[in-house]
């Protein structure tokens, strides 16, 4: 019995060969893999002595060889077996690889392209293959974590066909995985010849075993792609959830879309509060006072630096999360202090809009983030008053604030102390008219003088005329319902303006 051994991380690697020499495996090991293991007393053949070639070009060639191959990929049959043996050749029954560090390389910094590419592996990547296809017969061993269960069993006779499938199955999503990383790596800089591609590779690594997933009878982890670096370091409280990353993700979307100072509050995927101000403490207090109920067990993001006086506003609110751009030492201790549970996170770097991507039953739905600029060029008052100078302001501020909110949405935004803030926010509601109502209702008396925004057209007039009983003063939407000019009819009659801007923001 041989096993051929080349492993880029040595974890484990001398505890394996003792094992394996003790159950009678000769072992082949290419390079500082055999250098390990000599250095361990172990009997190691060198995988040049094998082939009868050298290693070439500087390395690039070792393991790429009939010998090697051959011995990996013969099936246990008459028929194999003659071959090998006409040649000289043997099976190879045990195949132990993992490949160059490639991401590690390459992740977050410059790297010169050569030597990028002297980091792609080619024959630790077609070892892995070739065992993996040959699995009925040869034992793959990718991860350093499953060599001792392997052992166990292999010294117990009890490596079954499943486990030895199992084990194949991992090697093939190592290679995915790596392939995939390379193509993105490679992909960067280069002119996109279509924003989606086709075919995607998409490799993906686990990064976070979580606790469970939105309920805890769900199984959950979070994952991400080798070449990215965490976005955040938590430098406080437990171990984020699942919905906890589901409500981060909404709210550091939204905080980011704002200038700085900007306090985006989520609860359940939707902003319940979002506010500007001069100082983040300002913000913060314009954000909480849009719904301080629901603001209770929320997620928060902070586009700027949380101080000591936004730390000690934010004492008497149960908060899961608090992310921001950075905290002040201060700020840290008064939070720390707060709670030991609270979950503290720093962004690494600003947020970098990606393709969103969610599985269906049909498949995995991908598209562009919604991000374009806005083209207020494009923009159309529709009705016989213009907005007034304030209006226009808060009629950006609300458009910028809807298209974080899930649909049907609707968003009431006026100015609180000087800067602006929503006061109602109506969201995911199958009725747009029921956005309206939820968002007038969280508003109450505020709603009297507030602008609206919606992310979507109003098929009929009844959710203008709603809002306006309510105070609103003016209207931003996409426009395009047949209905339209009932719509602005009721504008007009209830003396509001309103504006199209032609585009939508569903959030589903």
């Amino acid at each position: 019995m041989r096993a051929l051994l080349s492993v880029s991380d040595k974890r484990g690697l001398t505890d394996l060969g003792r094992s394996l020499h003790a159950l009678g495996y000769t072992l082949i090991a290419s390079g500082g893999t055999a250098r390990v293991l000599a250095q361990a007393g172990l009997p190691v053949q060198a995988v040049a002595d094998l082939t009868g070639f050298p290693e070439l070009l500087g390395g690039r060639v070792k393991t790429l060889h009939p010998a090697v191959h051959a011995g990996i990929l013969s099936r246990r049959t008459p028929d194999d077996q003659a071959d090998l043996a006409r040649h000289g050749l043997a099976p190879i029954d045990v195949v132990v690889v993992n490949l160059y560090s490639f991401a590690d390389t390459v992740r977050g910094r410059a790297v010169a392209l050569d030597d990028a590419l002297e980091q792609i592996d080619i024959g630790g990547v077609a070892l892995l293959r070739a065992a993996a296809k040959n699995f009925p017969h040869v034992v793959v061993l990718s991860d350093p974590d499953d060599y001792a269960w392997v052992v166990e069993a292999l010294q117990r006779g009890m490596l079954t066909q499943d486990r030895r499938r199992a084990l194949a199955v991992k090697a093939f999503r190592h290679t995915a995985v790596y392939d995939a990383t390379i193509a993105a790596y490679l992909g960067r800089g280069l002119p996109a010849d279509e924003p989606l591609p086709a075919p995607w590779p998409v490799g993906l690594q686990r990064v976070q075993a979580l606790r469970y997933g939105e309920n805890p009878h769900q199984v959950a982890a979070r994952y991400a792609s080798p070449l990215a670096e965490e976005p955040f370091v938590q430098l406080h409280g437990k171990a984020m959830s699942y919905n906890n990353w589901l409500d981060l993700d909404a709210a550091w979307r939204a905080a980011q879309d704002f200038p700085v100072p900007a306090v985006v509050i989520v609860k359940h995927g939707n902003p319940c509060g979002i506010g500007l101000g001069l100082q983040v403490v300002d913000a913060y207090r314009r954000a909480l006072a849009s719904d301080p109920v629901s603001a209770f067990g929320s997620v928060i993001a902070v586009h700027g630096v949380v101080d000591g006086d936004t730390a000690r506003a934010m004492r008497d609110l149960f908060i899961e999360v608090l992310a921001a751009d950075d905290f002040t030492p201060e700020a840290l201790d008064v939070l720390r202090a707060k709670s030991r549970f609270i979950r503290l996170l720093k962004a690494r770097a600003p947020h970098t809009p990606r393709p969103e991507a969610r599985r269906t039953v049909a498949g995995w739905l991908v598209q562009t983030p919604d991000v374009a600029p806005e083209d207020e060029a494009a923009w159309q008052v529709v009705t016989r008053r213009q907005p007034t100078a304030a209006e226009w302001e808060g009629l950006r501020f609300a458009w910028r604030a809807v298209k974080h909110v899930r649909s049907n949405a609707i968003v009431l935004a006026r100015p609180v102390d000087g800067a602006w803030a929503t006061v109602g926010v109506g969201a995911g509601q199958m009725s747009r008219v029921d956005a309206v109502h939820m968002a007038v209702y969280k508003a109450g008396d505020r709603a009297a003088g507030a602008v609206l925004a919606s992310d979507a057209f109003f098929p009929f007039p009844d959710g203008v005329a709603l809002a306006a009983e309510h105070g609103v003063t003016a209207v931003i939407q996409p426009g395009g319902s047949k209905r339209d000019a009932l719509v602005v009819e009721e504008a007009d009659r209830r003396g509001l303006a309103m504006v199209f801007t032609g585009r939508r923001h569903f959030r589903h």
